[in-house]
């Protein structure tokens, strides 16, 4: 039986994955966080196949004594933001002979990950970085697309999010933290800086309608040039469903480009606050997209537009897949890959699509 800590487990994501993984016989579950209440409570709501340990955690305090006491054999870190954090939780892990992945989607923080795969071989584990919508899930998609290309040149994608569903603090401090930071990415083959939440665009996704999108800086911008060495463009947008909200952000985005401001991370807490008020506003459906370009195997130009619509609130469950399923396979045995890297590769679409089958999400090819 393998033993799996949840760090931040009866937060946003964590909570997901603690009830995606409680029912499997092969897995014990160790959830924590700062509250030792919240743990009890949500150990208490789930229908675990095997007991659960309920214990307060603070990463910031003496992580390694607490892997010597609670032995894991599998640590998942859902506590960001991720930006600005380093590889102490990771680093001690190894040192502990677990296996570690997370769900961070900070550009540094995911790409850098490989500094530490030969350490992690070393020890026989898997240290695995990005396990979420980006990089995973978006490399599933262009490693399936990819056939369909002679040569693909351009990759344009986006999330559409769902106001009503409430971003956690961590998330918010995330999307905060490059709101009007220079973002280098590719475009027509040529080194190309962005600004976070500027770069404004319209875009109708199918049963959402218009939304606004802007730049945003994830781990792909960095991991998937060298991953998709004939892509010219790469760009990755989000768009907030509340439309003044959005333009708000970008207006608030210039105060960092200006040099006024040096982060608005600074104001997450508040920013939330405020975004709170207008939830009335807002629904449970989210989306993604993703418009490919290049050329076919025929020489033609070619062009293909993948969606995601997500309804009732179950786009939260797309960023836990591939954790679920990472946990799942070490578990029983079925993934063997050892060593540092980010998480790409690792799920195809099929398996990710298949997981996500049971909820309320229906996809698109044009």
């Amino acid at each position: 039986m393998m033993r799996v800590l949840i760090i931040g487990a009866y937060g946003h994501f964590g909570r997901y994955i603690s009830r995606a993984l409680a029912t499997n016989s092969k897995i014990k579950l160790i959830l924590t966080g700062r509250s030792l209440a919240k743990a009890e409570a949500l150990a208490c709501q789930l229908n675990a196949s095997n007991p659960i340990i309920s214990t307060a955690l603070d990463i910031s305090k003496d992580f390694s004594n607490a892997l010597t006491t609670l032995t894991p054999d599998l640590v998942i870190h859902t506590s960001g933001p991720f930006q600005g954090q380093d590889y102490t939780v990771a680093e001690a892990c190894i040192n502990h002979g677990c296996h570690y992945l997370d769900l961070a989607d900070g550009r540094e923080f995911v790409s850098g990950i490989s500094c530490l795969h030969q350490r992690a071989l070393n020890e026989g584990v898997a240290v695995i970085s990005g396990a979420s919508t980006v990089p995973c899930f978006t490399a599933a998609l262009l490693d399936h697309y990819l056939s369909h290309f002679q040569s693909l040149e351009d990759a344009e994608y986006g999330i559409a999010t769902a106001h009503a569903l409430n971003p956690g603090l961590a998330t918010m401090r995330a999307i905060l933290s490059y709101a009007g930071k220079p973002i280098k990415s590719i475009k027509r083959g040529d080194e190309k800086w962005a600004f976070g939440w500027q770069g404004l665009y319209l875009r109708p996704l199918p049963g959402i309608g218009w939304r606004v999108f802007s730049h945003c800086d994830v781990p792909d911008l960095t991991l998937f040039p060298e991953r998709y060495p004939s892509l010219k463009s790469l760009r990755f947008c989000a768009s907030l469903e509340v439309p003044f909200l959005h333009l708000g952000l970008w207006l608030l985005s210039w105060l960092v480009r200006l040099g006024l401001v040096q982060s608005l991370s600074t104001f997450a807490p508040l920013m939330k606050s405020v975004s709170e008020w207008f939830n009335w506003l807002g629904s449970d459906r989210s989306g993604f997209y993703m418009t490919l370009r290049g050329v076919n195997c025929q020489g033609e130009p070619h062009k293909e537009t993948f969606t995601l619509i997500a309804e009732k609130g179950d786009g939260l469950n797309i960023p836990c897949i591939p954790a679920i399923l990472i946990a799942t396979r070490l578990a029983d045995g079925s993934l063997t890959v050892r060593g540092a890297q980010p998480c790409i590769g690792l799920i195809s679409l099929h398996d990710y699509l298949s997981a996500l089958s049971k909820f309320s999400i229906s996809t698109n090819l044009q």
